[in-house]
């Protein structure tokens, strides 16, 4: 009798067993997900050949669970001597633009061992590199695309910290390799030397939080091991013509346009352990291809101490000008880099051209944070883009450097948030150097613009004259279709004679045809395909879909993609999923516009939330939870706007005849899983809620999270209050919490959702917690993304649906 009792005690004392294997959902969905995906498609810069880069639908869980190093902010494959990657294409086709054939063309590389890791095309459109991970390290290959020969340049690549480059002339190539003097790596010591001290003097730092940091002197030599590598220039055929004569810790190293000089960044100590490598000490300077410095442009220090939005002090955003043979650019803070500081400028933009001997030549001083430059074909034309924190705006102005005491033209100029009135981006092709400039035909420039209107996305291409400002609309997406300008293949005449009309190449899709690439002639107005890639889930293509708009209480208008299943009865009323994420807005009228597109083919991969519409929801996608009000203060009412919205989400859903009030669900990832923790937390409105990969207790996060500006000291109520583990006792509706527990994400640390899931379970709440081994924000590995899958469905049916 005893023994049983004694028995009867460890088995309600101990927790609920994990389950041991992985877990699978419904076939159907097994099937959905486990859909070979089409091949990624590459085009030349001259857009004559295409390549088709060949990938799995989804890695092992081996390849997630390969050894890493997780050192100063990266994730290091040692083996490989490169950034960690959970995928690779399995193959490369190559296939010329104008060869009018259905299929992917010459194969050149294929297979399931093939581990291709990196491609980059040459400006000359000649041929490509790409990188290959074999069981020695990383190895680097040329195709010259004529003949399809593949030639190995170096066999021992490190791209831990910058992948191999083509040098101007595309001759020659730029890459960072092993260097030979490389000893074994370093053995972790047998005990600590000491302990691991940090020593602040007193100056604020305010810092985000950071994964993956540096956390003892034995991680520092291990970063300092792989993170060292030595910079050498090869020929097409693989021999060394040039090699700096030590090895250091070499990053963002860039030729110039002329081919005669490198710009060359390289990592100091000391290091940090609150920091990652970006915010190391490194210097800046101008070497000549042997190595020997010609300019020191920085010695830059720690980056720390910089307010929350700032930037550091000194010279920064520095490089090359385009269309000039070795002219430097760069911005410096006027403001101390604190935008809370009122100044009449921010920044000074200088240059420096070759030999560097002079004094820099100040080019402007920008009223807003200096965001970079845009050149063109004139190498006296720079357009500027500023950035002004406090309006979230933003605005680009067009310079001509001979004439400096010329007013400059206004470019753009609005909110970040307008997506309506998004002119578009410039378009910019690779120069004869390589370096990027703005395409042109005569005085224009065109622009591709993604088209947000009330009707949702219609991408557009337009002109626009650099002399007259005059814009005009070439073209645009017709209703009923998502077709989307990838780029210029080249011009055709107009009725004039001259070569002014751009001939198109797009990426077409609608609700039944997956995406697929079409030559347009804006000239004729005809296309012709360039791909036909076929339906790879023809099972789910019945799935019906709509763009919902609707209005909060306040009168912020709000929009969804509402999908149905596709058996559904008019009438029917089903269990419902509100899936979102919040945004930040200044003003209603930005936070109410339509993004998306209804004729967007719909797919299903990985981890999507889609998959529920096969076990009988409906599912209000990307249903808007804008946040309203003051950049500086707009988090003191976000409780209350994100509940309103999802009253309003749900509101349409039944109105529309369509959702079961009292079978409604809300689920989110990343700061859509906060948002998620919270409704459980403060509104009645959900049966329950699926929380992936949040934070959910601000305190963790004190210096700032998203686009919350003051810190914990500043607004310690704001954080508490939004906080959901704060009101973990109020958490009485059912609520499954996923996290990788490898997430290296800025402040999701896994710890987030553990504590939240003991809050919960403490104060006898309903949760559940499933942490996925080696995944990191996102979850790649096939058995965690059908886990993930298997989670979700399971909880809703037994929690909203009622099963």
């Amino acid at each position: 009798m005893r023994t049983v009792f004694l028995l009867l005690i460890i088995l309600m004392s101990s927790p609920v067993a994990a389950d041991e294997t992985w877990q699978l959902p419904p076939q159907e969905v097994v099937d959905i997900i486990d859909a070979k995906p089409e091949p990624i498609v590459s085009f030349s810069p001259d857009s004559s050949w295409m390549l088709f880069l060949h990938l799995d639908a989804m890695p092992d869980i081996a390849d997630i669970a390969r050894r890493r190093l997780r050192l100063a902010g990266l994730r290091i494959d040692p083996q490989a001597n490169a950034r960690f990657q959970n995928s690779w294409y399995r193959g490369i086709s190559l296939r010329k633009t104008d060869s009018k054939s259905d299929d992917t063309g010459k194969q050149l590389i294929q297979g399931d061992d093939a581990k291709i890791g990196w491609i980059r095309w040459s400006h000359d459109s000649k041929k490509f590199l790409f990188t290959q991970i074999t069981d020695s390290g990383t190895a680097l290959y040329v195709c010259l695309v004529e003949s399809g020969e593949i030639r190995q340049l170096h066999d021992n690549l490190s791209t831990v910290m910058q992948s191999p480059q083509w040098m101007p002339d595309a001759k020659h190539v730029l890459l960072l390799a092993v260097p030979e003097s490389r000893g074994a790596e370093p053995k972790p010591p047998v005990a600590p030397a000491g302990p691991s001290i940090q020593e602040s003097a007193g100056n604020t730092s305010p810092t985000r939080t950071y994964q993956d940091l540096l956390k003892t002197p034995y991680d520092e030599r291990l970063f300092e091991y792989y993170a060292s590598n030595e910079l050498i220039v090869v020929d097409l055929d693989g021999t060394v013509v040039k090699k700096f004569a030590a090895p250091d810790i070499y990053f963002g190293v860039n030729p110039s346009p002329d081919g005669k000089h490198l710009l060359v960044q390289r990592l100091q100590k000391p290091f940090s352990y609150l920091l990652t490598w970006r915010s190391f000490p490194h210097k800046v300077t101008v070497t000549d291809l042997d190595g020997n410095e010609q300019y020191l442009v920085a010695d830059v220090p720690m980056e720390e101490n910089i307010p929350i939005e700032g930037v550091r002090l000194g010279r920064r955003r520095i490089d090359w000008m385009s269309k000039r043979d070795a002219t430097l650019i760069w911005g410096e803070a006027l403001d101390g880099g604190d935008p809370n500081v009122e100044a009449p400028f921010r920044d000074q933009v200088s240059m420096l051209a070759a030999p560097f001997d002079a004094e820099p030549t100040p080019v402007i001083k920008t009223e807003h944070r200096w965001f970079g430059a845009d050149f063109f074909s004139d190498a006296n034309r720079v357009a500027m883009t500023e950035y002004d924190r406090d309006r979230r705006w933003v605005r680009t102005l067009l310079h001509d450097l001979s004439q400096p005491d010329v007013t400059p033209l206004t470019l753009v100029d609005r909110s970040v948030r307008d997506r309506y009135g998004d002119p578009g981006r410039l378009v910019q092709v690779p120069d004869e150097t390589g370096h990027y400039v703005a395409l042109q035909n005569g005085d224009d420039v065109f622009r591709f613009g993604n088209g947000a209107s009330p009707k949702g996305n219609l991408p557009f291409v337009d002109s626009q004259s650099l002399s007259s400002l005059e814009t005009k609309r070439l073209w645009r997406c017709e209703e009923g279709a998502l077709e989307a300008p990838v780029r210029i293949s080249g011009f055709a005449d107009d009725d004039s004679g001259k070569a002014a009309v751009p001939i198109l190449i797009t990426d077409y899709e609608d609700t039944t045809s997956p995406s697929n690439y079409r030559r347009r002639d804006l000239s004729t107005d005809s296309y012709e395909p360039l791909t036909e890639f076929r339906d790879p889930t023809p099972q789910i293509r019945s799935i019906k879909k709509q763009l919902v708009t609707y209005k909060r209480k306040d009168g912020v208008p709000l929009s969804a993609t509402l999908y149905l299943p596709g058996d559904y009865k008019e009438g029917t009323k089903l269990p419902l999923l509100v899936w979102a994420y919040p945004q930040e807005f200044n003003d209603p009228s930005t936070a109410g516009q339509v993004s998306g597109s209804d004729a967007r083919f719909t797919r299903m991969r990985g981890i999507t939330h889609l998959t529920f519409l096969t076990q009988g929801y409906a599912v209000m996608d990307a249903a808007t939870m804008p946040i309203v009000g003051d950049p500086e203060t707009m988090n003191d009412t976000f409780i209350e706007q994100i509940v309103d919205s999802a009253q309003a989400a749900i509101d349409k859903a039944v109105e529309m005849g369509v959702a079961d009030r009292n079978r409604v669900g809300v689920g989110g990832h990343s700061y859509g899983a906060f948002m998620t923790a919270n409704l459980m937390a403060h509104c009645d409105l959900f049966k329950a809620g699926i929380a992936r990969s949040g934070a959910y207790n601000r305190t963790l996060t004190p210096f700032g999270f998203q686009s919350e500006r003051r810190s914990y000291w500043d607004a310690k109520d704001i954080y508490h209050s939004i906080s959901p583990f704060m009101h973990a006792d109020k958490i009485n509706e059912p609520l499954l919490l996923i996290h990788g527990d490898s997430d290296n994400n800025s402040g999701t640390f896994p710890i987030q959702s553990q504590r939240l899931y003991q809050a919960i379970k403490g104060n006898g709440g309903t949760v559940r917690l499933v942490m996925l081994p080696h995944e990191s924000h996102g979850y790649r590995a096939r058995q965690s993304v059908l886990q993930t899958q298997a989670e979700m469905i399971r909880w809703f049916a037994k929690h909203v649906k009622g099963e």
